[in-house]
């Protein structure tokens, strides 16, 4: 609407149109324009508009159009299409008579209240949701008639409820006045809060609507949930109230678009003619958007049938009622596990404060605590999922108890376990898709001293394939590191910080290897995929940072074995809480996923024998031999 400007080439047609017959003065399309400057509520957008009529009748060009309802749709075209405004209509009614209704202030008292209370409805629905339903909203005069009828029948009752749906579909009538009324009693005394701006050009004057210090009866106060229900019939004053609740984040909008009324329009004749203008006299401005729901309605919150709306509403109370207490058990569970401690009172301090209006649904809900999460901790560890989208991973060790102390199984179990070979180059190849408990390993010592490190001990580079590899114990890498360095030098490998138990652990390089130890000259390459996790991917990023390893593969998994999944109160949603921190040789905590130096595609990963050949390759290139 705004953007317009009266086209001088529109009023040379118009000007056409209207001297094509003898029947047509040129005082009518005159009268037009000047209804149009004393009465459109956006003046601005008509700037220039008589100096191109003057010119348009001093052109003397003719359009014949004899026909006064074709003449009248040619206008309207052309008036909405200048102004960019569907509302500006041009008629030919020659027996209209204009009907005005009485002004509903002087109704007699008893006709005012059997009005009101044919156009409201109340009740208490589960779990003590108030309904309220309101057909038309009165003006400020009514109001004020009406005051302790309101206060007594409609306001105290709302106030007890825990919250409210505030059913606005059938709201097709109403005063703007009374708006300010219905937007204070969902509002605190104090701060005021401007509402809207209303201009009106007949009178070229402007009224600010702001809340209201005090009002008769009980406010239900800017706390409690309210939904806003609204249809494709909702109009005018109703329009006003949603969209003022809606971008005061006061109401969550359920169900259609509305209507895109008016503020005010007016059917005006032109001159002595049988034709009419409808025009918009007055518009309004909402202080927060610079903008209205005039024309282009108020879109909801949740789109959905008006029909379904009640029930759809009452789902909607039920996740916003569950927000509190969600927001207070991740809190509890971040104060009490997460394992950055010194970060815990910014992230509590940062979820108090955020708000949480547009949150319609337990994703929504998932997928807000989880940003706003990720945003200030920067930890890809903490995470906050629905159920269905998280699934929680259980981390399973060997028992030692469990394994019999006989040798013959022993070596079975190792050589279920590892795969060791000898590849073309004199190049060996270790694979082992679990790391076992620091007991285990000790237990099977022997065994994997003669399984692996006999075997390897001539090779001239080790692949490490850890491509299957889904974590396990990261406390036993620092066996495997250790076989990896030379005996006569100590290593400070790894840290590892448990929240739960609050205690501190470093790895350093371990004395007494029961098999010979492979060194720190030879060339290490580890093989990594997609499903490389926790410890594996650890081990992966350990030799990375002690620059003691090649990488070749994909990146890994990002999968944090170190944390633990707790469901959210009485939702489906999940969280999951680091509790313990890896902290490598340099300090650096490990937040997850390691990239290759060299990146294979998932194609040739899924081919092992072709992924071998491959990392073998590479070896030779990185020893500097030529390939054909």
């Amino acid at each position: 609407m705004a953007g317009g400007r009266f086209s001088p080439a529109l009023l040379v047609l118009l000007c056409h149109v209207l001297f094509g017959s003898s029947s047509f003065q040129p005082a009518l399309v005159l009268d037009m324009a000047k209804i149009l400057l004393d009465n459109y509520c956006f003046p601005e957008n008509l700037v220039g508009m008589q100096e191109a009529i003057q010119q348009a009748i001093n052109s003397g060009e003719i359009l014949k159009i004899s026909d006064r309802k074709t003449l009248a749709s040619v206008l309207t075209v052309g008036v909405q299409g200048a102004l960019n405004d569907p509302r500006l209509t041009v008629s030919f009614e020659p027996n209209f008579v204009p009907v005005m209704p009485p002004a509903l202030p002087s109704l007699p008292t008893e006709q005012l209240i059997r009005l009101v209370r044919n156009s409201v409805k109340l009740e208490v629905l589960e779990n003590n949701v108030g309904y309220l339903r309101i057909d038309q909203i009165i003006g400020e005069e009514t109001a004020a008639k009406l005051g302790p009828l309101l206060r007594d029948n409609v306001w105290n009752k709302v106030a007890n409820t825990s919250s409210l749906i505030f059913d606005l579909r059938y709201s097709t009538a109403g005063e703007l006045s009374g708006v300010p009324f219905i937007i204070s009693y969902f509002s605190d005394p104090e701060p005021l809060i401007h509402i809207d701006t209303v201009f009106d050009r007949p009178s070229n004057t402007t009224k600010e609507l702001w809340t209201m210090s005090s009002i008769m009866g009980e406010r239900y106060g800017k706390r409690k949930d309210l939904i806003v229900l609204t249809s494709k019939r909702t109009m005018g004053a109703a329009e006003a109230v949603a969209y003022t609740l809606k971008h005061l984040k006061r109401a969550n909008i359920v169900g259609e678009r509305s209507a895109g009324g008016s503020v005010k329009v007016e059917k005006i004749r032109i001159g002595d003619s049988g034709f009419y203008i409808t025009i918009p006299v007055a518009r309004s401005v909402n202080p927060i958007t610079g903008q209205s729901w005039e024309v282009s309605g108020v879109s909801p919150s949740v789109n959905i049938n008006a029909k379904e709306a009640v029930a759809n509403a009452q789902n909607l109370l039920a996740v916003r009622s569950a927000i509190p207490r969600a927001i207070q058990s991740v809190s509890d569970i971040i104060r009490q596990y997460y394992s950055f401690t010194d970060r815990v009172p910014a992230f509590l301090q940062h979820l108090e404060s955020t708000d949480f209006f547009s949150v319609i649904s337990e994703e929504d809900l998932a997928n807000k605590l989880n940003n706003e999460l990720q945003s200030v901790s920067e930890d890809p560890r903490l995470m906050i999922k629905l159920t269905q989208d998280h699934p929680v991973i259980i981390e399973e060790d060997f028992e030692p108890e469990n394994i019999p102390g006989d040798p013959a199984f022993l070596r079975n179990l190792v050589d279920t376990v590892f795969k060791v070979r000898i590849l073309t180059g004199n190049t060996g190849y270790l694979r082992f898709d679990k790391f076992g408990d620091v007991s285990v390993m000790a237990k099977l010592g022997e065994q994997i001293a003669q399984k692996i490190w006999e075997a390897l001990k001539d090779t001239e580079n080790l692949i490490i394939d850890l491509r299957y590899n889904t974590g396990g114990s990261s406390a036993s890498m620092g066996i495997l590191l250790s076989f990896l360095q030379d005996p006569s030098q100590q290593f400070h490998f790894f840290t590892i910080y448990d929240r739960i138990q609050n205690t501190t652990t470093e790895f350093n390089t371990l004395s007494g290897l029961l098999g010979p130890p492979y060194g720190s000259k030879r060339g290490v390459y580890i093989l990594t995929s997609h499903y490389t996790a926790s410890a594996g991917e650890e081990f992966a990023y350990l030799m990375q940072s002690l620059h003691r390893g090649t990488l070749i593969g994909e990146i890994t998994s990002g999968t944090l074995m170190h944390s633990k999944s707790f469901q959210v109160e009485d939702t489906d949603i999940v969280i999951t809480v680091p509790f313990i921190n890896f902290i490598d040789n340099n300090g650096e905590c490990w937040l997850g996923g390691v990239l290759g130096s060299y990146m294979l595609g998932e194609k040739t990963i899924e081919q092992g024998s072709e992924s071998e050949r491959r990392a073998s390759l590479f070896i030779l290139t990185d020893l500097g031999y030529h390939l054909c």
